[in-house]
């Protein structure tokens, strides 16, 4: 603790100069990628820093430009073994602050939370998806620079029969590989999501059995909500995910369905637990609603349904005047 109680940015990232500001964000940013160790209370000390640092920024290309930095152009480089302590600290944060804030600061607030859903995301959910077709790519690449190479030495005939079966025990001894590193892809989107399901998301307003804080051994209580952070992240949830999604069209209309592997029931997690437990109607009401979004529908996700009363209605035949 006593490091960063040393670093200059920790106070600079609070000023009310913008050149201050910014070179303290890029001392951060070096800061945080050559450190692995740090632990949820020092990152929640400089993430106290980093709201207010929002806080202080003016005019609105220059909040979005900050809400960008802190978001896509700092998180990604940030050592895998931090990325979710990072997400975590950010999360108590909002959810600690988020009452404080007036209204004419609040949309911007609202920005920098849809930066950093957005960059969850593309790391979660975008990432794994890339270094699975990568993967794929190389091997198949691999296995035809291979095939090339046999072709040109004298020994394919010869061994042509062996290579068969030696390439067919291969291929039986790489299938469970695969079939375990597909497991393991959503692993960091499941943790991101326990996150999601623990803070903004939670189906509680407060949760008498949640331990308290305990500084020596890390621990800081998420804290659950509040209600207008539940409704702004559900009206994104679908929005940032659709930017990260790759899509073709389907038949002659503009129908777009999603290329390759994607865990809607786990990305939808959260929101139907809302549905299902929270413990107030509006609250219930907005996560039906977001999960009725038209664009699962054409995506293939969810079907549309149809109340019992417009069912009724047309199977009703008009009888004419009386």
């Amino acid at each position: 603790m006593t490091e960063i109680q040393k670093t200059p940015f920790v106070r600079d990232l609070a000023s009310s100069e913008k050149r201050i500001r910014d070179k303290a964000t890029e001392s951060l940013t070096l800061f945080l990628r050559s450190r692995s160790d740090l632990s949820l209370v020092e990152l929640l000390k400089l993430w106290k820093g980093l709201f207010f640092c929002f806080y202080h920024s003016d005019r609105p290309l220059t909040q979005q430009a900050l809400a960008r930095n802190l978001s896509y152009s700092l998180v990604p480089t940030l050592p895998r073994s931090s990325v979710h302590r990072f997400l975590r600290a950010f999360w108590i944060t909002i959810g600690r602050d988020f009452h404080s804030l007036d209204r004419l600061r609040l949309d911007k607030y609202l920005f920098l939370i849809r930066c950093y859903v957005g960059v969850a995301f593309e790391i979660f959910v975008k990432g794994p998806r890339q270094d699975a077709a990568q993967t794929k790519g190389a091997n198949k690449k691999r296995k035809r620079e291979e095939a090339a190479a046999a072709a040109q030495n004298g020994k394919a005939k010869k061994r042509s029969k062996g290579k068969k079966k030696q390439s067919e025990e291969e291929q039986r001894e790489e299938e469970p590989e695969e079939t375990e590193t597909d497991e393991a892809k959503w692993a960091g989107l499941e943790a991101y999501i326990s996150i999601i399901e623990e803070g903004p998301l939670c189906p509680l307003n407060f949760d008498p059995d949640q331990p308290p804080a305990d500084e020596a051994n890390d621990y800081i209580p998420m804290p659950h909500g509040p209600d207008g952070l539940r409704y702004h992240v559900m009206d994104i949830w679908i929005d940032e995910l659709e930017k990260v999604l790759e899509f073709e069209e389907v038949g002659e209309g503009e129908d777009r369905k999603p290329m390759g592997d994607v865990p809607i029931e786990l990305l939808l997690r959260p929101i139907e637990k809302l549905r299902a437990e929270s413990q107030f109607k509006p609250v219930r009401t907005r996560a039906q609603e977001a999960l009725d979004d038209e664009r699962l529908i054409e995506w293939g996700f969810r079907t549309r349904k149809v109340d019992a009363e417009e069912e009724e209605d047309s199977d009703e035949e008009w009888g004419g005047f009386d």
